[in-house]
């Protein structure tokens, strides 16, 4: 009889602290949601960051947060991004429903846009025109002494 009631409160305490696991608190919970968004963006080295949160707000089941990202290493003093996102709690997991640029000296780039181009670039994707580049390159079409045709420019004389 003692036996088994030993083994009952044994078996009882077992339960107790496996079921007994420590919440996560709601920051955590954000800064979790925030890092599931931002791997599935696939447009930054999580790594290579750190994400330092300077603000959340909560109201119910919706956030507000202020993020803070810096590259770890390499980067000049002041390098990083700042952007506010607006997340919303579905099935106890905090998911980011809305992003916006907040400041820095490093934008992040939407979903799909490549991260080594900026929309504001004028070649976004394209080669440069190398005539525009040079010094009097564009208005100039005349090519020097000796040099071959290029783009029709010419007939090419035979040698």
């Amino acid at each position: 009889m003692k036996r088994t009631a030993f083994f009952l409160t044994v078996i009882g305490l077992l339960v107790l602290f496996a079921g007994c696991k420590k919440q996560e608190s709601d920051s955590d919970a954000i800064r979790s949601g925030i890092n599931r968004h931002l791997s599935s963006l696939k447009t930054l080295n999580l790594g290579a960051m750190d994400m330092n949160i300077t603000n959340v707000s909560i109201q119910g089941n919706q956030a507000q947060a202020q993020v803070e990202l810096k590259p770890k290493t390499g980067a000049p003093q002041g390098a990083g991004m700042q952007v506010a996102y607006s997340l919303e709690k579905q099935n106890g997991l905090w998911v980011v429903q809305n992003t916006q640029p907040a400041g820095g000296s490093i934008q992040h780039p939407g979903p799909g846009e490549n991260p080594h181009m900026s929309g504001t670039s004028p070649s976004t994707g394209s080669m440069p025109n190398f005539r525009e580049l040079v010094p009097g390159g564009a208005s100039s079409s005349a090519l020097p002494p000796g040099h071959p045709p290029v783009n029709g420019q010419g007939n090419p004389q035979p040698q």
